[in-house]
């Protein structure tokens, strides 16, 4: 027997149904954007023209804050020229991911009437949307975190070698090709442009500017004006900015011990209260009996 509630989750079902029909063939002629796509980096890339053609059809032009923020995110990870392709993607992959649990949700409460199951897929639905959409704002976090790592290093060699008499020039292509974590890349990415013949104060700058960090710009401008007021000042400036560096990496270093100190207390929890249950069943039983 039909009840209210079945005939509304049914009716909506089946718009839901008919719209990702709509969207999935109007989408098709843009599968070919998505091909050169990792699978592992994005999950069910051959279904992600369906949110795509969600953007197209409605003419979307990504023109709002968050999406001028997302741009920027992009043009950080992926270099200027293809951003607005990746905040496209971005789109793409939550719209079709999110809307495609919801459209499985509705059709399993068909053949159930289960409206918890109903519920889990709407909630995955939501965290799928959530997920995607603030993926690539934590890819950011998590980069920016790996260069802080490795920054009070990278100016403690530099303090080192332009010490010893080298030129910033030679110094920073030595510790350039010295490691492979992304602020060496950045590094390596700098010494091409000087050799490309940009000058040393515009690939430094532009340096900076690619790593974000505000840490990072300052011992880029550090490094600047060092050039300006000659080697001696230069290595002065380099040593007080290493300093500095180190006491940035000793309070990463605390807040990730005081991170994996509140983890540990998650298994502890379960691990009470498991205990709990254990010891209180036989109990309750005992006073029934």
């Amino acid at each position: 027997m039909l009840t209210t509630t079945n005939i509304v989750v049914f009716s909506i079902s089946g718009v839901l149904l008919v719209g990702w029909l709509v969207f999935y063939f109007y989408g098709k002629k843009y599968s070919e954007l998505f091909d050169g796509l990792d699978e592992k980096e994005y999950p069910l890339k051959d279904l992600y023209f369906l949110g795509y053609g969600i953007m197209e059809m409605f003419h979307y032009q990504y023109k709002s804050k968050a999406d001028r923020k997302l741009r920027q995110s992009a043009e950080i990870l992926y270099e200027k020229k293809y951003a607005e392709y990746y905040v496209r993607l971005s789109y793409a992959q939550k719209l079709s991911l999110s809307y495609t649990l919801l459209v499985i949700g509705f059709i399993v409460y068909g053949f159930t009437s289960e409206i918890g199951i109903l519920f889990v897929f709407c909630l995955f639905s939501f965290t799928a949307y959530y997920y995607f959409g603030t993926l690539m704002l934590e890819k950011i976090k998590k980069r920016e975190e790996e260069m802080l790592r490795d920054f009070s290093e990278v100016i403690s060699k530099l303090a080192l070698l332009t010490n010893a008499g080298m030129i910033l020039k030679e110094a920073w292509e030595k510790v350039a090709f010295n490691g492979e974590t992304i602020i060496y890349k950045e590094m390596q990415k700098s010494v091409e442009d000087m050799n490309n013949g940009m000058s040393e104060v515009e690939a430094f700058h532009s340096f900076g500017t690619r790593c974000v960090l505000a840490d990072v710009k300052k011992a880029v401008s550090t490094m600047i004006q060092g050039m300006e007021k000659g080697n001696k000042e230069l290595v002065k400036m380099l040593k007080e900015q290493s300093a500095e560096s180190w006491n940035i990496k000793k309070n990463i270093t605390m807040r990730e011990g005081e991170k994996a100190s509140g983890k540990l207390l998650i298994p502890m929890m379960i691990m009470f209260i498991g205990i709990l249950i254990m010891v209180l069943i036989p109990i309750f039983t005992n006073i029934g009996a």
